[in-house]
């Protein structure tokens, strides 16, 4: 009675065996694939980068923070996708990030990454035990959705804001991206990246002359556990990640069209956060921004060859983490 009344979140959609990566892997899945990572890095990086300096964390251990969430988020997403053949996207927990600057004054590093490891084991655990997944069937459609579109209206609404300050490369991204969505919805993105790029430059707005690559290297924190560290971070962290970030990359797996086995997925996130929490990995989830642009037309007309999209990014994830020296070292 109970499997009979399964609900597709908890059923996969499985490609057929004889199909590959390099057999699915398309041009544009290669030349727009790194966007995915771009929107990633310039939304909340700089987040991450101020929670954990908000907790004390020093240079090397900031590296090794972007080192652990890179290797998490690689693992994940490509481990997920190729076993669903579907592409499943993984984040760090951006709003967990700004939870860690409002609510982590005073508790030391090793305590936070104690708070860290216990909200993944219960992330872990209620992926397994399909807590998470009986949850989410009573959370209506609508309401997922609604969720999402308050996630991504901020994002819509920063081209106004952007454009008090830079009027003419606003409006030059904007157009381009208009006609892109018009002539060559494939490669909207990329174009309106690369011409923002362009126009950045021309008006010398790109500083890179203080950014060196160096490769990262992780940083151990051995984890104290605290009440304090407990019920201040970990139980916050572990609600707002569920509540806003998992909850949201549901809502963009089912307007895709995709069925994915929720609890395997969740509880599979929060063993690779597990492993890692104690070099920085604070918080891993499904993705709802990077999501929306791996499962899109733009990223491949059928939808079966999508996941071809989510592995180069995320392969260029474990590059861009392990050179994340460089990165950590950009003025903030």
């Amino acid at each position: 009675m109970g499997s009979a009344k399964m609900h597709a979140l908890d059923r996969a959609t499985f490609m057929p065996a004889s199909r590959t990566l390099l057999g699915d892997l398309s041009l544009p899945a290669i030349a727009a694939g790194f966007v995915t990572v771009l929107v990633g890095l310039a939304s909340s990086a700089v987040i991450v980068f101020k929670a954990a300096r908000h907790l004390g964390a020093d240079q090397a251990e900031i590296a090794s923070w972007m080192w652990a969430l890179g290797i998490g988020m690689g693992v994940t997403c490509i481990g997920l996708s190729l076993r669903y053949r579907v592409p499943v996207v993984t984040a760090w927990s951006t709003p967990g990030a700004a939870m860690l600057i409002g609510s982590a004054a005073g508790v030391p590093l090793r305590e936070a990454i104690g708070a860290f490891l216990v909200a993944a084991v219960l992330r872990m655990v209620a992926g397994f035990s399909g807590l998470f997944a009986r949850a989410i069937r009573r959370i209506p459609v609508s309401l997922a959705s609604g969720t999402l579109a308050g996630v991504l209206l901020r994002f819509g609404v920063d081209i106004f804001v952007a454009m008090q300050s830079q009027v003419v490369l606003a409006l030059a991204m904007l157009a381009t991206y208009l006609c892109g969505r018009r002539w060559f919805a494939r490669y909207a993105v990329i174009a309106t990246l690369s011409v923002g790029i362009a126009i950045a430059a021309s008006r010398g707005l790109l500083q890179v002359g203080t950014v060196q690559l160096e490769l990262a290297h992780p940083v151990l924190v051995v984890p104290s556990l605290s009440w304090a560290a407990l019920s201040g971070l970990a139980i916050p962290l572990l609600m707002v990640t569920m509540a806003s970030q998992n909850v949201s990359g549901v809502a963009v797996i089912r307007a895709s069209g995709y069925a994915v086995p929720i609890s395997p997925t969740i509880g599979w996130i929060g063993v690779v956060n597990t492993v890692l929490a104690p070099f920085g990995s604070f918080a891993l989830n499904l993705a709802a921004i990077t999501a929306a642009i791996c499962m899109g037309r733009e990223a491949h007309e059928d939808p079966a060859r999508r996941y071809e999209r989510r592995d180069v990014p995320c392969g260029d994830r474990f590059i861009r983490r392990n050179r994340s020296g460089g990165v950590c070292g950009l003025p903030t």
